[in-house]
């Protein structure tokens, strides 16, 4: 390997995130951690926002700014971002249903390496605390319009195209059916093939 290979010029690199940027993930993080800390040592329903900050070393008005609700700081873990990136970095001439078939498995192979504990603590709190469960449902019509963004570009039609909102819409309930039935039968399953047989349902026209 040559040394211009095994170290890229500084334009072949990701920028790196300036000091706000990492600040801010710090924060978050630390928010996170104190959550499931609190939530391991009392449950889910005692733990407090106000018990969180205090355990984050933050203001209560710090966790809502980074985090609408409780629900929130459970769900939320950056995959919107990746999944839209992952689609739009896959070949022009793919078909929408296999470059998002390619994106999910990118992205949810990123969550698992990358957060493997709070994925798997994640799909335990959706299958037992109903309100984490509604508020993943809420929050997918805002998770579904950068992957319509995405599959718009891709296929040259409006945003808000209609076979582009249920093409997306469905992908994500699928994504949804999947994770709560990864959780049921204990995460013993491989998930990425359990989101392929999932995707090979919709392109099958959902005959059964």
């Amino acid at each position: 390997m040559s040394a211009s290979a095994a170290h890229p010029p500084d334009s072949a690199r990701p920028p790196r995130p300036g000091l706000r940027e990492r600040k801010k993930l710090k924060t978050r993080v630390a928010i996170r951690e104190a959550t499931y800390r609190l939530i391991d040592e009392q449950g889910y329903e005692t733990t407090t926002i106000e018990q969180i900050a205090a355990a984050a070393e933050v203001s209560p008005s710090t966790v809502f700014r980074y985090f609408p609700t409780k629900e929130d700081i459970v769900l939320t873990d950056g995959f919107t971002p990746v999944m839209e990136a992952a689609v739009r970095a896959r070949p022009a001439g793919e078909p929408p249903l296999e470059a998002v078939r390619s994106a999910l498995r990118q992205a949810v192979g990123t969550i698992l390496a990358d957060q493997p504990r709070e994925f798997a603590r994640r799909g335990k709190l959706m299958l037992e605390i109903p309100a984490v469960r509604a508020r993943m449902t809420e929050t997918m019509a805002e998770s579904s319009l950068p992957l319509s963004r995405a599959v718009a570009e891709r296929t040259g039609r409006e945003e808000g195209d209609l076979e582009v909102l249920v093409f997306t819409a469905s992908v994500l309930a699928a994504l949804r059916e999947v994770t709560i039935y990864w959780a049921e039968h204990g995460q013993k399953d491989d998930l990425a093939v359990l989101i392929d047989d999932a995707l090979d349902t919709l392109e099958g026209g959902l005959t059964l």
